[in-house]
């Protein structure tokens, strides 16, 4: 496995955890509940953001084209 398929992988796993914490949080009332939710919910936008930006920093340290990149069909261009 490749680095890029742990994170990927890892990014699911959290991602469906986060889901779970959040429907458990929105279903069971307790004092840290709100916090607990909103969270999550920030979590689940910036995990996929963070993973997204190691991708595309990976592929400009290398000089690879990976998903990432903003115009990936400039670089098959000049081969």
């Amino acid at each position: 496995m490749t680095s890029k398929q742990i994170f990927a992988i890892a990014g699911i796993v959290v991602l469906v955890l986060l889901y779970v914490v959040t429907l458990l949080a929105a279903i069971f009332d307790s004092s840290a509940s709100h916090a607990l939710f909103a969270t999550c919910l920030l979590a689940t936008v910036a995990i996929p953001l963070l993973i997204w930006i190691y991708t595309w920093m990976f592929g400009k340290l290398t000089n690879r084209s990976t998903f990432a990149d903003f115009h990936p069909e400039e670089k098959n261009k000049d081969k």
